[in-house]
């Protein structure tokens, strides 16, 4: 007997989704596993054909796609064809042969709702019989009445030839015995949400994927990677802690998520996020131990904390995307519109660009536009349909770009730029071959030296990551101001390591927002700050005449840094002229171009970020930098050693910007060797903090907390050097550097 569920045709990104209701079945509901659901869903599907997604609620979502669901549709469209055909049933009326057939036929359209493949199965087995009935017959009549079930039963069996299922579980029949469900499990699997959720996750491993690697985001977060035969990117698989908890749990989760849910934040509390998420977590804990209490379960600490926090992730937070941002193996995460559609897309540390089981809803969607909205202070409408914002969530902090209609004729769609929990640091470039230790020593002595430079390179290059590197060269004593109208460097981080830093946020260039400030009055306002290092977090429009002024008026008094587009140091000098009307004269002011941009493998199947180029603009050029040989390499890219090599100009000093540095210091006047010995001592200690980072396995020797450490004592022996034997003396500096790391190791302070 069917049991019929209630259902309701929901409008989800331009699809019709159908829900069935089966709360009150005592059993799980399942397309692969139950010849009922399967033939409940089917009769539905034939009253309403034009459903893309299906879905049966019990405690939990079961969420059945839009591949799955054409399988199903076809199957109904077929039912429907059968029972409104005349020939298939009328025609058998009035022949004594046929009587008996005309049940069996009627059996096989009701078992084709439930049990497409045993239909199919049985109906080839019918035929063969059939035929050799039909040899034997002697009445005319009878022969007449055969043939003719003989061509029902071809056509029944041609339309189902003609359906996605039956090709695609042909190559599987031998064998397969009437009423075995095992089939099914080819072809249909739910992606499962609880009730508290709307973002859908495919929880099953895919059965051709092949595992290439695992690993553990947290103590409750599983990450594993396969590939599969069908796609040539990877799939990242999630399994979340959400997913991991028993029913009891899920069903307080749901309960509690209702009642907190009446609880809405209020505008005004999104100024301040994280108090709000810990104002949530409070009343969230107590309301979950309170509603443990009334349902008669006992939850110790650790499973309380571990509830409130999927509690407040599904109702303030962000979902399931707080938990894919903890991966600080994940760089960049693309979410396209019709959302709802189509999966999550990531771009991984070590596996590129990666599929996920990450299925976003509308509905989570469009929750998160008002949060950002809420939280940015800035439009995303009709009439502004670009929205640039910052994410800070716990253990994770993104750039985020939106975009919606008119702009997006598919809706909301989002791309996430993931940055590092902890500041970038010259030697963990190196030891991801980003750059080499020449190249890391060089941009130490040109930051110490209060140059100006541009790091350039192409979207997804790393220019913003080595700018923030570059700041943790900058000595603690020198103040810092950063311009950005999107927060990507880590001014937080650098003001707990001890840096004097002062953020200004300006507004976008891109999407602007009345209530802040435009980008050249921020850069102009940093100058009446006082004496500060000015960095610029990316160059994009009218700023750029102001950031020149700042470079001609910060010269040869601190740093002033910031990122720009361009692909080689003509293409940033081709922005800076002439899209951003810098005069050419005022181009002169950068002093350093550092290049970066991603290198591919021959199959072109991966890709690494390196620097490519560091590169100096002279300043005795007209017209044209590039034909009046402006720019001048002093490294580039080799491609066969993977690594930036000196050029001939460097080794040989032929460098007006290190040489201006050196005029500043009485014993370099003159003396490259000394000049060139300093550059090379700043290499050898990065390198050296590598070496002794892989031969202890401790990766703290690379963060920005001891590699400050190590700056601000390599600058204290030299002056103690200097001081003491009358000029840095590169080889005792280095052995007292070393002493010092040494005994930091031994007693465990890194």
């Amino acid at each position: 007997m069917i049991i019929l569920a209630n259902y309701e045709i929901l409008k989800e990104g331009g699809e019709n989704v159908i829900r069935l209701d089966y709360e009150k079945v005592s059993f799980v509901p399942s397309i692969e596993d139950s010849f009922i659901c399967m033939a409940d869903i089917v009769a539905k599907l034939a009253g309403e054909p034009e459903i893309s997604r299906v879905i049966f609620k019990q405690r939990r979502n079961y969420h059945y796609g839009s591949e799955q669901t054409l399988m199903l549709n076809q199957i109904a469209s077929l039912y429907n064809h059968m029972v409104k055909s005349k020939k298939f049933f009328l025609g058998f009326e009035g022949a004594p042969y046929l009587v008996e057939k005309r049940g069996i036929m009627q059996n096989l359209v009701n078992m084709l709702r439930g049990d497409p493949i045993g239909t199919y199965v049985e109906l080839r087995r019918l035929l063969r019989e059939e035929k050799l009935i039909n040899r034997r017959l002697l009445d005319v009549r009878d022969i007449e009445a055969s043939n003719y079930y003989i061509a029902i039963l071809s056509e029944f069996i041609g339309l189902l030839d003609q359906t996605r299922l039956i090709v695609a579980v042909r190559p599987f029949l031998s064998g397969y015995k009437i009423g075995d469900r095992g089939i099914y499990k080819r072809l249909f699997h739910a992606e499962i949400t609880p009730d508290f959720m709307f973002t859908r996750l495919m929880g099953k491993v895919p059965v051709e994927g092949e595992e290439v690697d695992s690993y553990k985001v947290d103590e409750n977060t599983d990450v594993t990677i396969f590939e599969t035969p069908n796609d040539i990117k990877n799939l990242y698989f999630l399994n979340p802690p959400e997913f991991k908890i028993s029913e009891d749990k899920y069903e307080l989760l749901d309960l509690a998520k209702r009642v907190l849910i009446e609880h809405k934040p209020r505008a005004e509390e999104f100024i301040d996020p994280e108090k709000m998420r810990a104002t949530f977590f409070n009343i969230g804990k107590d309301m979950l131990q309170e509603l443990a209490g009334k349902q008669g379960m006992d939850l110790n600490f650790k499973e309380l904390r571990e509830l409130t926090s999927i509690l407040v992730r599904y109702t303030v937070g962000f979902g399931l995307l707080e938990v894919l941002l903890k991966d600080e193996k994940v760089q960049d995460i693309t979410i396209n519109g019709p959302i709802g559609q189509t999966p999550i897309f990531i771009v991984h540390q070590d596996y590129d660009e990666c599929v996920t089981n990450i299925i976003p809803s509308t509905e989570d969607a469009e929750s998160w536009a008002t949060k950002f909205r809420l939280l940015s202070g800035r439009p995303l409408d009709e009439a502004n349909p670009v929205l640039d914002t910052e994410l800070i969530v716990p253990g994770a902090r993104a750039r985020v770009a939106i975009i919606s209609r008119p702009l997006s004729p598919w809706g909301l769609a989002y791309a996430f730029r993931r940055h590092r929990d902890k500041p970038w640091t010259l030697p963990l470039f190196m030891q991801n071959r980003m750059i080499s230790p020449l190249a890391a020593g060089l941009l130490s002595f040109l930051i110490d030296g209060s140059r100006t430079m541009l790091v350039a390179g192409t979207r997804s290059s790393g220019k913003t990551s080595l700018l923030a590197a570059c700041l943790v060269e900058i000595m603690r004593k020198y103040r810092i101001i950063t311009c950005e109208d999107t927060l990507e460097l880590p001014a937080d981080s650098l003001r707990g390591l001890g840096y004097n830093i002062q953020p200004m946020k300006v507004r976008s260039a891109i999407t602007g927002s009345e209530t802040e400030m435009e980008a050249s009055e921020g850069i102009r306002t940093s100058l009446r700050l006082g004496d500060s290092a000015l960095i610029v977090g990316e160059i994009r429009s009218e700023e750029a005449k102001a950031l020149y002024e700042a470079m001609r008026i910060g010269a040869l008094a601190n740093v002033v840094a910031g990122t720009i587009h361009g692909d080689s140091p003509y293409g940033v000098y081709d922005r800076v002229v002439n899209d951003l009307k810098v005069p050419k004269t005022s181009f002169k002011a950068t002093d350093i171009i550092v290049v970066c941009n991603p290198v591919k493998s021959s199959d072109g199947l991966h890709k690494w970020r390196r620097a490519v180029q560091i590169t100096e603009v002279k300043k005795r050029w007209e017209d044209d930098p590039l034909r009046e040989n402006g720019f001048v390499d002093l490294m580039k890219y080799d491609t066969r050693e993977d690594m930036l090599k000196p050029s001939d100009e460097l080794m040989n000093g032929d460098s007006d910007v290190i040489k201006g540095v050196a005029s500043n210091v009485s014993e370099w006047v003159g003396n490259w060797d000394a000049v060139w010995d300093n550059i090379v001592l700043r290499a050898k200690i990065k390198e050296a903090l590598v070496n002794y980072s892989q031969k202890t396995k401790n990766k703290d020797l690379l963060e920005a907390s001891f590699v400050i450490k190590s700056n601000d004592m390599f600058h204290r022996i030299g002056n103690n050097v200097k001081a003491e034997v009358g000029y840095l003396e590169p080889r005792r500096i280095f052995f007292e550097w070393e002493e010092w790391m040494k005994k930091m190791i031994k007693m465990k302070r890194v």
